[in-house]
C-alpha cells in the first residue's frame, strides 16, 4: 500500500478528531475521540510498515492504545500526562477496540480489490498456467507453482 493515501488518511483522522472536539460535547465526542486515537495509531503503524497485514496492524494499534490507557494507572510524571493522559477509564478500552476494528475493516476492504488483480491488472486465474510475461511458472521441489 502506498504511503501517500495513508498519510492523507492520518491528516483526515486528526482533523475529524479536532472537529468533533470543537463542535460536539459529551460522551459521543469523548468516545469518538478514543476510537479515532486508535485509528491514528493504526495509520502511523501502516506508514511505518506499509506491507503489514491489516490484522497485525490492528493488533499493534490496539495493544499500544491499551498500554497507554493502563499506563494511566501508574504515577506518571507531570510532563507525560498531556501526552499519555492522566485518568484511567475502563470504557476507553472498548472504544479503542472499536477504532482498531473499524480501521482493520476499512484497510482489508481497500486491500482486497488490489490483491484480486495481478501485476498487469489481469484478474487472478484468467491466465492459469502462465508465468511472468507468458512463461510457464517454475515449480518448487514440492510440486507447487512459485509465482512472484
Amino acid at each position: 500500500m502506498s504511503r501517500f493515501p495513508v498519510a492523507v488518511a492520518a491528516v483526515v483522522t486528526i482533523a475529524a478528531g479536532l472537529l468533533i472536539r470543537a463542535f460536539l460535547d459529551g460522551p459521543f465526542a469523548k468516545y469518538a475521540g478514543d476510537a479515532l486515537y486508535t485509528v491514528l495509531l493504526y495509520l502511523l503503524v501502516l506508514l511505518a510498515v506499509p506491507a503489514a497485514r491489516p490484522s497485525r496492524v490492528a493488533a499493534i494499534s490496539l495493544a499500544a492504545s491499551w498500554l497507554i490507557e493502563f499506563s494511566q494507572l501508574l504515577d506518571l510524571p507531570a510532563i507525560a500526562r498531556p501526552i499519555l493522559g492522566s485518568t484511567f477509564n475502563p470504557p476507553d478500552l472498548l472504544w479503542y477496540a472499536v477504532g482498531a476494528g473499524a480501521a482493520w475493516v476499512i484497510h482489508a476492504g481497500v486491500r482486497r480489490p488490489v490483491r484480486a488483480r495481478g501485476p498487469n491488472g489481469v484478474q487472478d486465474g484468467d491466465h492459469e498456467g502462465d508465468g511472468p510475461a507468458g512463461e510457464e511458472p517454475t515449480s518448487s521441489p514440492a510440486g507447487r507453482d512459485e509465482r512472484n
